[in-house]
């Protein structure tokens, strides 16, 4: 569990970052779960964009990825996604 300190940490860490994943009309699946999984452990902090013709939530969106790849939302915030997820291998991000 990120503190409030970490997630503002990892909030200005990801300003910079363009969304690297898309989530539209299809919903969330598995295939997407595990690319999402594997982009994690490369980079460990990334965005992904709910477009608009995505039918679920955003909220409910964010909710699946976090689930389904053991992530930590760090913000959610119009149409984008910030999640963050601690590698194993290749640690970047040295948190507060």
């Amino acid at each position: 569990m990120l503190t409030g300190k970490q997630k503002r940490f990892l909030r200005s860490k990801a300003h910079h970052l363009d969304p690297i994943f898309q989530v539209g009309k299809g919903g969330v699946n598995e295939n997407m779960i595990k690319q999402v999984a594997d982009a994690l452990e490369a980079r460990e902090l990334f965005k992904i964009s709910v477009l608009q013709n995505c039918e679920e939530d955003k909220n409910d969106v964010a909710e699946q990825l976090a689930e389904g790849t053991g992530a930590e939302i760090v913000q959610v915030i119009g149409n984008t996604i910030v999640l963050y997820k601690e590698s194993r291998d290749k640690k970047q991000i040295m948190l507060p």
